[in-house]
């Protein structure tokens, strides 16, 4: 069996087989064609985006973090402290373009979650996992978080 070598370009060099053609093209078109494909997933659109800032509202500290999946936004909006909060999940539906909004764990699905996650699917297109620990009697507070986030969103290139 012949061997081949690397050429001063890093391609495969091998005999020419019985029908003329190297066996070489074969090998060097096949592994064109993995790079090509692992270039088109490893896209930064799949690449998952971690963002985490602070801001103080009304003598309130609002803390947020965002995290960019596939098609799809993770946000936590925080008020004085770490805790989760309610979770939602809102998905736009189709054919007349509405938002679907659940409530996953704790609060009820007209909580102050809840309208900022149909929102932010409204803005951006993609579904959207939003976890809040914003008291439901600060509506002003309410407004502020999500202009905050809804500005974060749009500097980062998610609208």
């Amino acid at each position: 069996m012949a061997q081949g070598s690397l050429d001063s370009n890093g391609d495969i060099t091998c005999p020419t087989s019985t029908d003329g053609e190297s066996s070489a093209s074969h090998v060097n078109a096949g592994l064109d064609r993995l790079r090509i494909n692992a270039a088109d997933e490893n896209d930064d659109d799949g690449a998952v985006q971690i963002t985490c800032f602070s801001d103080l509202s009304d003598d309130l500290t609002l803390h947020f973090q965002i995290i960019r999946l596939h098609k799809q936004i993770y946000a936590w909006i925080g008020c004085n402290s770490a805790k989760f909060g309610h979770l939602y999940a809102a998905a736009p539906t189709r054919p007349n373009n509405m938002v679907s909004v659940t409530s996953l764990l704790g609060g009820a699905s007209d909580n102050t979650g809840s309208g900022i996650a149909r929102r932010i699917v409204l803005k951006t297109g993609l579904n959207v996992v939003l976890a809040c620990n914003i008291p439901k009697d600060s509506p002003m507070l309410e407004a502020a978080a999500e202009k905050k986030l809804v500005r974060k969103l749009i500097d980062l290139g998610y609208t």
